[in-house]
């Protein structure tokens, strides 16, 4: 099959991610004599400064790691809901949804917090070698991708009339080809590196740890989301985010999701993210499905749906989730049996175990009639009704020589989420709009509860050894994409470039997990390369399809190792032209 880029290969180490400088300053960490996860703490840091319109220091990020020789590990870096979050706060300043952007969307950050945990536990480099080339970036400056400049120019109203801090950073807006620097964000990283100088690695990072949460950096972030700031609801408000939730937080570490298909182990985050809705696909797939045909390209449409309406009704933090039902053979061979002919237009959350499903009362509106897009700029951008890609979040895969492998998709804290603090040069984030405003629900805004993350990395064993791990941005389209990519090397026998390059495609048949939360039954998008033929048939089964530009559907990135040779192997993403892998 055709590919974009040859499927790199080597035996000291690969990275793949969704910004070259990453994937680059990864690969330098590597060289260096760091392993995997010093390395995908590096580029993480890095990913805040070059894809600021995709991810910041005040995000979350869930990561999954595999130690050579050792049990896979999710480490989560999503903050909860602040203790003041309730929902009788948000219905009494007259919302019905929270908030797309701003103050009052922030939940606690996690992402710091989550990196720290690595780099303390399983890296081997100090704070100041792993932070070097984001102060590096920041301070001397990068050529901005074009997505950054574009993001902006959207939101340039807010900035100069409104988010007046963010404008002193942004505008005018960076530009291809022009250097842009973040010197407060250089500063800030400076300024911790000082305040922990002169001590052991793993002390140092214990010290960094609590400057984020109560020293210089956990101060600002408590005093700027004291400060109303104008949000999708045309209001100003002010965070419920205290010192007291920074203080209180820790990122943890979990055991994955797991489910066994065809000799493959595919670990997840729990189903506090949407993690386990790539495995109930995988457990609804029939015994005999032809790769690459229409017919392949119906089921696995009809069998998302299904899955992503049990995620509105099971999963979230707030409820005890009936996962092992939800995965189980019996459960989803009665789910298989809806899968027909023709394409659903229904949300049909299942019953595991006997449970009734509830869903939000919010779904008895028309959200199809919905508006799209707020001009304020709200949600995760992802590809829309038309097709075409507004920008994602990031993603990054590292393994290295040892056998050492991590996937990890930092989001959150976008330029476009929050004002700027001025003395740190980040905003705060806006994940509690993907929690509901109903009590009882499992994903219902719950203080010190997590709200339900589309973030969801992926890692898979064969044999019991780590061999590929992978991801995508792309909020609720992140589980579908990655998936088909899955199935293109487990079904299709595709190589690693091969299967990010196949022509993809989503469905949103589902309650959006983003402000305003749209849905639209029936829908299809793919890529105009799944081919004319295949499209008829789609449509005459009675799916809604959009055919979107050829390269417009997903940002996947991939490391694999193969235990028996040692050979190790990274793809990227062509697509939006600035997602790379390297290796030796």
């Amino acid at each position: 099959m055709f590919t974009t880029r040859p499927t790199l290969q080597g035996t000291f180490g690969m990275a793949s991610s969704t910004h070259w400088l990453a994937s680059q300053s990864a690969m330098a960490v590597l060289e260096d004599g760091g392993n995997a996860f010093d390395a995908a703490v590096a580029a993480g840091f890095v990913l805040h400064v070059v894809e600021p319109h995709l991810n910041g220091p005040a995000g979350e990020v869930p990561i999954i790691l595999a130690p050579a020789g050792a049990e896979v590990r999710v480490l989560c870096g999503q903050g909860p809901a602040p203790a003041g979050a309730t929902i009788g706060h948000y219905r009494s300043l007259g919302l019905d949804l929270v908030p797309g952007t701003g103050p009052l969307a922030a939940a606690v950050p996690g992402a710091f917090d989550a990196w720290m945990v690595l780099l303390r536990d399983y890296g081997t480099k100090s704070l100041a070698e792993v932070l070097t080339y984001a102060i590096g970036y920041a301070e001397h400056g990068h050529p901005p991708v074009p997505g950054v400049g574009a993001t902006v120019e959207a939101v340039r109203e807010l900035f100069e009339t409104e988010w007046t801090t963010s404008a002193a950073l942004y505008l005018p807006a960076p530009r291809p080809g022009a250097l842009f620097r973040n010197p407060a964000l250089a500063g800030t990283w400076r300024r911790l590196l000082r305040e922990t100088a002169g001590m052991s690695r793993e002390a140092g990072i214990e010290a960094a740890r609590r400057v984020w949460r109560e020293g210089f950096i956990g101060e600002a972030l408590a005093d700027f989301a004291a400060r109303p700031a104008m949000d999708t609801s045309g209001r100003r408000h002010a965070a419920t985010l205290t010192g007291d939730d920074l203080t209180a937080y820790r990122a943890r570490y979990e055991s994955p999701a797991t489910y066994e298909w065809n000799g493959w182990t595919v670990c997840k985050a729990g189903p506090w993210s949407q993690g386990p809705v790539f495995l109930q696909q995988l457990a609804l797939l029939p015994h005999a499905l032809a790769y690459g045909s229409a017919e392949y390209v119906h089921v696995l449409v009809e069998g998302s749906k299904l899955a992503m309406a049990d995620r509105e009704a099971w999963y979230g933090d707030a409820a005890d989730v009936p996962l092992n039902d939800l995965l189980s053979p019996a459960y989803n061979d009665g789910r298989r049996a809806l899968v027909e002919t023709k394409a659903s237009y229904e949300l049909r959350p299942g019953s595991p175990g006997g449970r009734a499903p509830r869903l939000p009362e919010y779904l008895d509106h028309d959200l199809a009639a919905l508006p799209e897009h707020n001009p304020l700029g709200a949600g995760e951008p992802t590809v829309g009704a038309d097709g075409l890609t507004r920008g994602d979040t990031c993603h990054l895969d590292v393994v290295d020589r040892w056998g050492n492998m991590v996937a990890a998709t930092p989001s959150g804290g976008w330029l476009q989420s929050n004002p700027v603090i001025p003395s740190l040069g980040f905003p705060l984030g806006t994940r509690l709009q993907m929690t509901w405003l109903q009590p009882g629900l499992a994903n219902s805004l719950t203080p010190g509860r997590r709200p339900r993350t589309t973030l969801t990395p992926s890692l898979a064993l064969r044999g019991g050894e780590a061999v590929l791990a992978f991801g995508t941005p792309g909020g609720d389209q992140q589980d579908q994409w990655s998936l088909h990519f899955f199935l293109g090397l487990a079904l299709g026998g595709l190589g690693l470039q091969a299967a990010i390059d196949a022509p993809n495609w989503h469905n949103d048949s589902f309650p959006g997990s983003f402000h305003p939360r749209t849905m639209r039954p029936g829908s299809v998008t793919v890529e105009s390369r799944v081919g004319e033929a295949a499209i008829a048939e789609l449509r005459s089964r009675g799916h809604d399809v959009t055919v979107g530009a050829p390269w417009s559907e997903g940002r996947l990135c991939a490391v694999a190792r193969d235990p028996e040779t040692g050979i190790l192997s990274a793809a990227a993403n062509p697509r939006g032209m600035q997602g790379y892998a390297v290796g030796r």
